[in-house]
């Protein structure tokens, strides 16, 4: 089991009603929950980080005419 580190922190009393609520829900201790609900953060900072990669490649490198297919293209 990986090594865990003990955090305290502070909630506003409606953030925190609306966690022990979804989280008894889920039938889920609160560590659980706030470890799924961290992990789902992170992921979602990594997938806005690649899309905007993505973007940011496309402004830099736009394609040539030539090199866009359409449905046209397969007719």
């Amino acid at each position: 089991m990986p090594r865990s580190v003990r955090v305290a922190l502070s909630l506003p009393t409606d953030l925190f009603d609306s966690v022990e609520q979804e989280r008894l829900r889920r039938q889920e201790g609160r560590s659980e929950f706030f470890q799924r609900a961290l992990q789902a953060f992170l992921a979602s900072l990594e997938e806005r980080k690649a899309v905007e990669r993505y973007v940011r490649g496309y402004q830099e490198l736009p394609e040539e005419p030539g090199e866009l297919w359409t449905t046209d293209s397969w007719a």
